[in-house]
């Protein structure tokens, strides 16, 4: 007999998005807040710790790359450079490494029917960013110090944050549904998140790697992202993503690589959310 029939409402599985629009977004700020919140009590700093972190890296690689190797000298406003792509990487080394198990760090949350279980990975992006922006703010501040005049094309930044932000968030639901069958998940990605460090121009302009391999660089959908951001909040004569791979065309594979990922992630994470609590 149909539930309905019987006068009874019907009882649903746990899903993704279980409980509407409305009430998942309201989850997912009220989990990113609070987490947010306590990510710094208990501290003297505050969020300075948040900043600092990214900073201490950014003078130990500055350092190496500019006085030891003279790597960065070549480069022009290097420092700034650095620093902006430090900030956008952090937010996408943090973000990803911390969804690898906060699925399995929410058990109790996980195994509630109704609660959704995109909330989950999605709250630890959300954290992120919030942090993201606090340091963007510093980088500007920075920028300005050292000389860099504003442009108009810095308005274009929450572009460039927006595909960021589809790639992060992509990798992070991956990420967070794969760790609870398969735990070799973490390790997998300590070592493919360093390698991304070096196999997207973060370090060093595009300019510097050799021809042959650009177009295998521009593959990686972090790579158009920090390309153009160097471009629109830096230097505008620096080379383009299209300037990088010769022809515009070849931008539609790091394009369809996010498009995918990004579809294969939402497809997945829905999937494996009813047997989470199973495989727990």
């Amino acid at each position: 007999m149909d539930p309905r029939e019987a006068g009874m409402s019907e009882i649903r599985g746990p899903s993704a998005l279980g409980g509407g629009w409305i009430r998942f977004f309201r989850l997912t700020w009220l989990v990113s807040i609070t987490d947010f919140k306590l990510g710094y009590v208990g501290t003297y700093l505050g969020y300075f710790w948040t900043l600092m972190r990214p900073l201490l890296l950014f003078g130990v690689l500055y350092t190496v790359f500019t006085k030891i190797f003279r790597f960065g000298g070549t480069i022009k406003d290097y420092p700034v450079l650095l620093l902006l792509n430090i900030m956008l990487f952090t937010f996408f080394a943090d973000a990803t490494s911390r969804s690898v198990a906060s699925v399995v760090s929410q058990e109790s949350l996980v195994r509630k029917m109704q609660f959704p279980r995109l909330v989950i990975p999605l709250s630890v992006v959300v954290t992120a960013a919030l942090n993201m922006f606090l340091n963007l703010v510093a980088v500007f501040v920075f920028m300005l110090i050292y000389g860099i005049h504003p442009m108009w094309t810095w308005l274009l930044l929450p572009v460039l944050l927006a595909g960021l932000l589809v790639v992060t968030t992509s990798v992070s639901m991956l990420l967070a549904a794969s760790f609870v069958r398969f735990r070799d998940v973490s390790i997998i990605w300590a070592v493919l998140a360093t390698g991304l460090l070096y196999g997207t121009p973060v370090l060093y302009g595009i300019e510097t790697v050799p021809p042959d391999l650009r177009a295998v660089v521009n593959a990686n959908p972090l790579a158009p992202i920090f390309e153009q951001a160097r471009v629109w909040i830096i230097d505008p004569s620096a080379p383009t993503p299209a300037d990088a791979v010769g022809h515009s065309w070849q931008l539609l594979v790091p394009l369809g690589l996010t498009l995918g990922l990004a579809g294969f992630a939402a497809w997945f994470y829905n999937r494996e959310a009813a047997r989470i609590a199973e495989d727990l």
